[in-house]
């Protein structure tokens, strides 16, 4: 009697990723089910009263009930950062370009950028809501400020640490600095670009939501922000909650967007997203 023929080694290595995969997203999700089954019960067995700790389902509750109110927040505050984000690569990625392609421009300019990083928002925030046209513009540009230079940090580090080797070769052909920046510094400076995405886009949120609490701003076109202090001072905790967990999705879903972009870009190439082979 012949013996079972083997599995293609392709699809056994196909089925062994596709499981490891369902593994790393099923197991955080049963944690996080876990932990919401173990708040419900803790709440229900306590007694404790839902302007102290709600739990879970007077939050979904709260969640359903004033969508209404928390959808528009929610919006104001993904369009804040995303359009700071999108301008800190900008600004991040060209400061960075000029800065390492000239080293007199880099001493005059990079100590400034240095200085706006770690002088603490709030402390600038009633400054930028003095001279800003509106409320909207000036939480844009503290949302900026605090994403801005994680990016260019990393960016400038990237474009710094490019091969002295592949340096020398470029200039043997002859290329021009231009032509280095282009097909040598800018793809070799990947990796740190997309970690400077990755931190920028959870710092462009947290800044939002903390250039809001300085700005004091309120009304139909208030962020999620403006919803937790509301929700504050009128004791309503389940919607406070509520608020606080669509903050939480919102960055993990900026977390997870620039995750993937940052695999789609190096996952062919570079060690941190290659799997091992042994």
């Amino acid at each position: 009697m012949s013996s079972p023929a083997p599995l293609h080694p392709v699809k056994s290595g196909f089925a062994s990723l596709y499981g490891e995969t369902l593994l790393k997203i099923l197991v955080p999700i049963l944690v996080v089910c876990l932990l919401i089954i173990v708040w419900q019960v803790g709440v229900w067995v306590s007694g404790v009263p839902q302007y102290i700790l709600p739990g879970p389902i007077a939050v979904s509750g709260a969640l359903f009930k004033d969508w209404g109110t928390l959808s528009p927040a929610l919006w104001v505050t993904t369009k804040i950062t995303l359009m700071s984000l999108g301008l800190a690569l900008l600004g991040g990625v060209g400061i960075a370009v000029a800065l390492v392609q000239s080293k007199w421009i880099e001493i005059a300019f990079y100590p400034i950028t240095v200085i706006l990083q770690v002088t603490p928002i709030v402390a600038i925030a009633p400054l930028i809501l003095i001279y800003s046209p509106s409320t909207q513009v000036a939480l844009l540009i503290c949302a900026f400020l605090v994403a801005f230079f994680p990016i260019l940090s990393n960016m400038v580090q990237g474009l710094k640490s490019v091969d002295h080797n592949l340096l020398n070769l470029f200039d043997l052909y002859g290329a021009s600095r231009w032509q280095t920046l282009l097909y040598l510094k800018l793809p070799a400076s990947l990796p740190y670009f997309m970690t400077g995405l990755r931190i920028g886009g959870g710092l462009a949120l947290i800044a939002a939501v903390v250039a809001e609490f300085a700005a004091g701003s309120a009304g139909a076109g208030s962020g999620l922000a403006f919803r937790l202090l509301e929700a504050q001072f009128r004791l309503n905790i389940p919607r406070l909650f509520a608020a606080l967990f669509l903050l939480s999705c919102l960055g993990v879903v900026i977390f997870a967007i620039t995750s993937f972009i940052s695999w789609l870009a190096l996952h062919r190439w570079h060690e941190s997203s290659l799997k091992r082979e042994n």
